[in-house]
């Protein structure tokens, strides 16, 4: 959507930036009154964190097959909030919002599982904990039977970058084909329902962030290192 970024209280006539604190609430006397100004800019991402603390104690003490529906349900509220424009600038395709895609989609299925396995849980524990360090297991890590999380979490999170990317730069040329086999890709995992080779996954994804670095940061190099990531994983 396009907003205007400035906000004006009508109360105190303090001024703060909407794509700063994602609210309309004056953050000077607390005021709900208040106008924009400005240009309008795309504007997707939320300013929602992904707070699971309270289950994270939970977990030690707690069978995993009944923490599944909260972990589901929270992350996937916290991914309706999320997007990767702010204020105009494409943002990267960042961890937390990719934590929160895998962990809702490894809830899903560990809480369908008959005789889920100790690795299983440990692996959405493990899931879980990244919601608060930042950093996901790695590809070798990943159970067999919970490759469709990865799968499914990177396929629809690149397809949700690809069509922001799309908002805010008309793709040509190279960047249109690197965009073009990025979605096929991407489709692909989907018709697989997410099951395939977690490398494959990540492949995707560390795609799409070369295309913001392409994008963002005008890096040419960036496309061919795209490229790469998806024509030899």
């Amino acid at each position: 959507m396009e907003i205007r970024g400035r906000r004006e209280c009508k109360s105190c006539d303090n001024r703060w930036s909407y794509f700063e604190t994602g609210s309309i609430e004056c953050p000077e006397c607390g005021s709900l009154e208040s106008v924009g100004s400005g240009d309008r800019e795309h504007h997707t991402d939320g300013h929602e964190d992904l707070e699971l603390t309270d289950l994270l104690v939970e977990v030690d003490e707690t069978p995993l097959s009944e923490l599944t529906d909260d972990l589901e349900e929270r992350c996937r509220s916290y991914l309706a909030t999320r997007g990767f424009l702010r204020g105009g600038e494409l943002r990267a395709l960042d961890e937390a919002y990719l934590v929160a895609a895998e962990l809702r989609q490894a809830a899903d299925i560990f809480s369908r599982l008959r005789e889920p396995t100790d690795p299983e849980r440990l692996y959405v524990v493990s899931l879980l904990r990244a919601a608060d360090t930042g950093e996901r297991p790695s590809a070798a890590e990943v159970p067999r039977r919970l490759r469709p999380a990865r799968g499914l979490a990177a396929a629809r999170a690149v397809l949700q970058y690809r069509s922001e990317v799309t908002t805010v730069t008309e793709p040509t040329g190279a960047l249109a084909a690197v965009l073009s086999t990025v979605r096929d890709r991407a489709k692909r995992a989907e018709a697989l329902q997410g099951d395939v080779e977690p490398t494959e996954a990540d492949a995707l994804v560390a795609a799409a962030r070369e295309v913001w670095r392409h994008v963002a940061g005008d890096d040419d190099e960036a496309l061919d290192r795209a490229r790469e990531q998806l024509t030899t994983k």
